[in-house]
């Protein structure tokens, strides 16, 4: 798998909530930070987090970039993942193409580090 697919497979697999599938896919100290500088290193963690921004979201993707880490070293790499993301407020009020970029890195085949960072704040999500 492609460092590019993997992030794909996670993130699919957190949109799904099937956080089995996603933890298949994370290293041993993999660790996520995402916007507020809001640091999490298990999945439900945060998702225990988002519940108290948002209902739902999901990503739809514009790009994807993948960056090697080493020269010759296969499958250390950095992918960056950017797009919007549309959903439904606590409130039930809609997100609507919220832009988003997140960073991933790659070491031998597992996520390590998510770094996260959108416009949730600037449309008021998580602020109320």
């Amino acid at each position: 798998m492609t460092p590019e697919q993997l992030v794909r497979e996670y993130l699919a697999a957190m949109e799904a909530r099937d956080f089995i599938r996603a933890r298949g896919l994370l290293a041993a100290d993999f660790h996520m930070c995402f916007p507020g500088g809001r640091s999490f290193d298990s999945l439900e963690a945060l998702a225990a987090w988002a519940a108290g921004r948002y209902r739902h979201v999901r990503k739809r993707f514009e790009g994807f970039d993948t960056v090697p880490l080493a020269a010759g070293v296969q499958g250390h790499a950095v992918v960056y993942c950017r797009g919007v993301m549309d959903g439904e407020a606590l409130d039930g009020s809609p997100i609507d193409a919220v832009r988003f970029i997140d960073r991933f890195e790659v070491r031998d085949g597992r996520l390590v580090d998510q770094q996260v960072w959108n416009d949730l704040a600037e449309v008021g999500i998580g602020t109320r």
